[in-house]
């Protein structure tokens, strides 16, 4: 099944002035990719797999859709117990732990904006952010240095009630992500948990001229990224996809979530903390990725590899 269809007007186009010329995203009311695609899929397609997750230490994860309706409603229930719900603004620095996607589904579902940011923000960067958007709650990857610069942001950031981390690293005043899921109450939806016009995610930009500016998308961006997958990817249904970039980016949405599934593709993700063209070939050989994207640096590095291996 690939759910792009459905939302397409007419799929198949014979010159680029056709494409141009009558591509048509025909926009239901009130979207909510939560439900539209993540929880369509696991009702239609339950295994059909959306998620394939490994790092550079050799774990090694699958997620099917069924999978992800099931994490990403108990991280709903999770977050709702915390206060958070519709308008609520939640910032997540995970890098490229299997959280992300819990987390931001989770918050699509309650009609939350979520607010990818890097690892690499200082103690003034978040105060800056968190202050800028009022930022509620922070969900941090298990790192000390994030846990530290988050911590160290908290008494100039009167907004933030919660800080939950994904691992047992955070000290007083942190809570435990997969406790509070595992101890969630069974979800309950909302009837109308969003409008298309809501703010469904808040990305800051990189301020290379003053500070950094808030670039807001509603609940229909990810039908925009039908373009990014179809027709730009070339994703098949059940490729396996690999975009290399961090969560904290906005190519992590371009290339690892939205149009990748809608055309009905499973998307790749290598945790590694650093970059090494040579394991990014031999990790993409070792799972057969079919359609890959990456920065030009990034594939400049790669292409000088001996390919021959």
């Amino acid at each position: 099944m690939i759910l792009s269809e459905k939302f397409l007007k007419k799929t198949g186009f014979d010159t680029l002035s056709d494409f141009n010329n009558n591509l048509e995203i025909q926009i239901p009311v009130n979207f909510n990719f939560g439900y539209d695609v993540v929880d369509e899929y696991a009702r239609i397609e339950p295994n059909k797999i959306a998620l394939v997750w490994t790092n550079d230490g050799g774990e090694h994860r699958n997620f099917t859709f069924a999978d992800l309706k099931e994490y990403s409603d108990q991280t709903a229930s999770y977050f709702q117990s915390q206060g958070i719900g519709p308008g609520d603004k939640v910032m997540l620095i995970l890098k490229r732990r299997f959280e992300f996607w819990f987390s931001i589904i989770a918050l699509h579902k309650l009609g939350a904006t979520c607010i990818p940011a890097t690892h690499l923000l200082k103690k003034k960067d978040i105060v800056y952010r968190n202050n800028a958007a009022g930022i509620k709650a922070i969900v941090a990857v298990d790192d000390k240095g994030v846990l530290k610069e988050v911590d160290l942001a908290m008494n100039e950031s009167p907004t933030v009630e919660t800080r939950i981390s994904i691992g047992p690293q955070g000290g007083e005043g942190w809570k435990n992500f997969t406790t509070g899921i595992e101890q969630a109450s069974p979800f309950q939806p909302a009837e109308c948990p969003s409008k298309n016009t809501d703010i469904s995610l808040l990305y800051f930009t990189s301020g290379t001229t003053g500070n950094p500016k808030m670039v807001a998308h509603d609940f229909t961006y990810p039908l925009g990224h039908i373009t990014t997958a179809s027709y730009w990817h070339c994703i098949e249904e059940n490729d396996l996809h690999l975009t290399v970039a961090d969560t904290g980016w906005g190519k992590a949405v371009w290339g690892k979530l939205y149009g990748q599934w809608l055309a009905g593709g499973a998307v790749f993700v290598y945790d590694h903390e650093k970059f090494s063209p040579a394991d990014m070939l031999r990790v993409i050989s070792e799972y057969k990725i079919n359609t890959f994207c990456a920065p030009p640096t990034v594939y400049r590095y790669m292409i000088r590899e001996d390919f021959s291996k």
